[in-house]
């Protein structure tokens, strides 16, 4: 190489390097061997998957236990389709990953190559932004811009190809060239008029309500959310992504909403006169049939994303912006109106009686989901929750409680089976100081059981938690309410042993069949520094039953 020069591969790790990259997870092939050479003489560590659907899962539990970018790699063809779940994953709940891929050379493009395959058509409806790179002196550019903007304004996936050529492209550094991104500013205050108008109404609201979605956590904004529903005695409910949005034992907070929400949530969403929104998509698990959701409510939607606000529920009063700053300002705004948040107190009263008159229904004895995720809260303390895509994962909404931010991760809006594993393996390697354990069914676990050989490799010690009824479980939930108990491909059967196979690959597996080995096993799995496969076999298979007003499971369904 000539002096003063560099090659594409360099200049992508330099970059990378200088973003403060400290992680990447992939799977090489031939069309990124050119990367992975600079990436061995490089600062990053790399995290070998074991299929390229577990790395996308790595880099976006990382990214949101920890807040930063996650980043993961893949070559061409299949390697980058293998991405694609994980990359919508990633987009339909707003985390920020950068996921890059190995292209054919650029003679080869359009040719049918081996192992080619459209990577930035394939993606352009999962991602924030992507980039097909053609010269090596793009690549710096390219890498900074694509920071900017998977972490900025609504958070998401930007995916960068890299043909091969250009990764062994030399280039002067001089060359690189810093050019504006235009079109692209993202609201961060709200704006004042539309602030004063929203308090107004607040002061106005007999029963306000905070309905805390997934944009509290992107925003960091878990702080000013507390302090808004203090400031004016406001109870809060959340969905499912933003459970960790506010400390689960705050006498204000009363759940979750939808169509597995607690029945004091959605009696709070149906009976509201005001609910102020913040962060949410107003997904149909949340809302149900739209001609019903808050039907005496005026609705003040916050949220950074304009595009979101309208979409599915009509706004009364829209504010685009960051919630961080927007949930400050309204705060500041509130008291200094001197707002008397005591006349709110018969509506947190009547909320609270809702809620003793329809207690959780799981049972609290025997091997059963409710029972164990009750016991590893009792255990385990404050960790961080990731659940995978089930029965389980509604359990563990309501019977693990959560206190700290970014501390339970699940796949929302794409209801991903297979995310919990790797998901866990990111997010504990973000955060080493935290334990991190695994809720998944046996069918979800199984989808992406080999990334536990990556946990082996790396040494990272999550503690996965199966929960076995031998059959698809949601699937067998729903025949039975919808289709009259007529099951059908749903049926497991009693093939794996899961214990077995975690211990073939060189974690630890426990089997547990009795109630009183559930805490022994799971404080010996916490101990532990190795990954842990916990194998409880249920005693029977227990719906995960929707509690909503107003609405039929059906309703919600269609």
């Amino acid at each position: 190489m000539k002096k003063g020069k560099t090659t594409g591969a360099r200049a992508l790790i330099k970059a990378l390097e200088s973003r403060g990259v400290e992680y990447i997870f992939g799977y090489p092939g031939g069309a990124t061997l050119p990367l992975y050479d600079e990436l061995a003489k490089s600062s990053i560590k790399h995290i070998l998957a074991r299929h390229e659907q577990g790395a996308a899962h790595m880099a976006d539990g990382y990214a949101r236990a920890s807040g930063k970018v996650g980043v993961c790699m893949a070559t061409s063809g299949p390697g980058a389709t293998n991405l694609v779940t994980g990359i919508a994953t990633a987009f339909m709940d707003s985390s920020p990953i950068i996921a890059i891929t190995g292209q054919v050379p650029r003679a080869m493009i359009g040719n049918d190559a081996f192992q080619e395959v459209d990577t930035t058509g394939i993606t352009i409806p999962i991602t924030k932004h992507n980039y097909l790179v053609k010269r090596a002196s793009e690549l710096p550019a390219t890498i900074e811009e694509a920071f900017y903007l998977a972490s900025t304004g609504r958070k998401g996936p930007v995916l960068i190809d890299i043909p091969s050529d250009v990764q062994k492209e030399e280039f002067h550094l001089q060359e690189v060239k810093r050019k504006p991104l235009e079109g692209y500013k993202p609201t961060i205050t709200g704006h004042p008029g539309q602030i004063r108008r929203a308090i107004q109404q607040i002061k106005a609201s007999k029963r306000p309500l905070i309905l805390a979605g997934g944009g509290i956590f992107h925003a960091d904004a878990t702080d000013e959310l507390i302090e808004l529903a203090e400031s004016g005695n406001f109870p809060i409910v959340y969905t499912l992504m933003g459970k960790a949005s506010i400390p689960n034992s705050h006498r204000l907070c009363f759940g979750m909403i939808g169509y597995h929400g607690r029945v004091e949530a959605n009696t709070a969403i149906s009976e509201a006169d005001t609910i102020v929104a913040i962060g949410v998509r107003f997904s149909n698990r949340s809302t149900g049939k739209l001609q019903n959701f808050a039907t005496q409510a005026s609705i003040i939607h916050i949220d950074i994303d304009p595009a979101e606000i309208g979409k599915n529920v009509p706004a009364t009063l829209p504010i685009v912006g960051d919630a961080k700053h927007i949930l400050a300002e309204l705060t500041k705004q509130l008291k200094k109106s001197n707002i008397d948040g005591s006349k709110h107190e018969e509506w947190i009263l009547h909320l609270a009686s809702v809620r003793k008159k329809h207690p959780l229904r799981g049972r609290m004895e025997g091997v059963n989901t409710p029972n164990i995720i009750r016991k590893l809260k009792e255990v385990a303390g404050d960790i961080i929750l990731v659940t995978d895509v089930g029965k389980h994962q509604m359990f563990a909404a309501h019977y693990f409680p959560v206190d700290t931010p970014r501390s339970f991760l699940t796949s929302g809006g794409l209801g991903t089976m297979g995310f919990s594993v790797p998901a866990a393996i990111g997010a504990k390697v973000a955060r080493p100081d935290k334990k991190v354990a695994v809720i998944a069914g046996d069918g979800s676990f199984f989808m992406t059981s080999q990334q536990i050989a990556s946990a082996v490799q790396y040494n990272i010690p999550v503690l996965i938690l199966i929960m076995n009824d031998y059959c698809l479980g949601m699937i067998h939930q729903l025949q039975d309410v919808l289709y009259g108990k007529r099951y059908n491909a749903c049926d497991l059967e009693r093939i794996v042993d899961y214990a077995k196979l975690a211990e073939s690959m060189g974690a630890v597996g426990i089997r547990v069949t009795e109630e009183k080995d559930i805490e022994s096993a799971i404080s010996k799995g916490l101990e532990s520094e190795r990954p842990v496969v916990i194998d409880f076999i249920l005693e029977e298979k227990e719906n995960a039953y929707p509690m909503v007003v107003g609405d039929t499971l059906l309703d919600i369904l269609e």
